[in-house]
């Protein structure tokens, strides 16, 4: 099995779950999963977790993304992109550059943002996308969520071209939706490319057609981000042979279960290896108690080449 992480391209009409089915086929293995639903429209950065790297998912999930998007100001839609249906088609003859930059600098910093009804989020067990579909509107609580910087990187109005880089479950159609609210002329978003997700850039992404050719060519090693590495600000430390199972049964370790001279001094986290340098796991030193805890096992005995 292959165990690792793929930063994929995720090309324009492929939903986030096409990119994983397709994956499955051209790599032969089931265990696959993504890191955080781009919609079919959208393009750009998409680590794909294979393996035990699917354990990994929740972490990438949360990860602050960098996005680049055009705002469309002018026109409402339903779906606060321009997949939907026209609401509103306004003037926008009258707005200043100025105007338009200071009201986009007012949404830096924390945001409280009304998720969008064509999302995938649940209420009462349901997608809210489904009941939009039906023609239902459900009441939904608004999120903080963080806008660490916006930059306009061109303006034409009524387009303007911006990079955002943000927190996780962040809307960037709504932020669009919510900018030309402010305005006074509504606006949506006509574009959206994720350029980076924590380490991952779009500059060193693949699209499925190059992962194949990898696979083909027996080369797939050389574009997959190995687990351990999804940690590498940790140090890193070793298991004498004779605590090696001890690590694999999931139990608290000790700082003698370590071979050389082990102190944690103000470090916290470690990547944990085993004698014979299979990665183990993450843990944690705790000082009160000095004992060294698993936070994240990603050994399988059973999966061990």
């Amino acid at each position: 099995m292959i165990h690792g992480v793929l930063n994929i391209y995720k090309e324009k009409g492929y939903t986030s779950h096409d990119v994983v089915a397709k994956l499955r086929g051209i790599t032969g293995q089931k265990k696959i999963g993504h890191t955080g639903t781009l919609d079919p429209e959208a393009e750009g950065v998409l680590p794909v977790c294979l393996g035990r790297a699917t354990k990994l998912c929740g972490l990438l999930t949360d990860k602050d993304k960098t996005y680049e998007t055009v705002l469309l100001l002018g026109i409402k839609t339903d779906t606060q992109d321009m997949t939907g249906n026209v609401l509103e088609r306004n003037d926008t003859a009258h707005l200043t550059k100025q105007a338009v930059t200071d009201c986009i600098h007012t949404y830096i910093g924390e945001y409280q943002q009304l998720p969008p009804m064509y999302s995938a989020l649940k209420v009462g067990g349901k997608k809210l996308c489904d009941l939009a579909r039906e023609g239902k509107t459900v009441e939904r609580k608004r999120r903080s969520v963080q806008i660490h910087d916006i930059s306009i990187l061109e303006m034409n109005l009524p387009r303007v071209k911006l990079r955002i880089d943000c927190s996780k479950g962040t809307y960037i159609r709504t932020l669009c939706h919510d900018i030309g609210d402010s305005l006074g002329t509504g606006g949506c978003m006509e574009s959206l490319l994720r350029t980076q997700v924590e380490r991952f850039v779009i500059s060193k992404s693949h699209v499925l057609s190059e992962v194949e050719a990898y696979v083909k060519g027996d080369r797939l090693p050389e574009i997959l981000t190995p687990i351990d590495q999804m940690f590498s600000e940790y140090q890193k430390a070793i298991l004498k042979e004779s605590a090696v199972q001890l690590a694999y049964n999931g139990n608290p370790l000790e700082k003698k279960h370590f071979q050389g001279t082990w102190d944690p001094g103000l470090k916290k986290m470690f990547r944990v290896y085993d004698a014979c340098g299979n990665f183990v796991g993450l843990y944690e030193y705790q000082q009160k108690t000095e004992k060294i805890k698993l936070i994240k096992m990603f050994y399988q005995a059973e999966e061990q080449n």
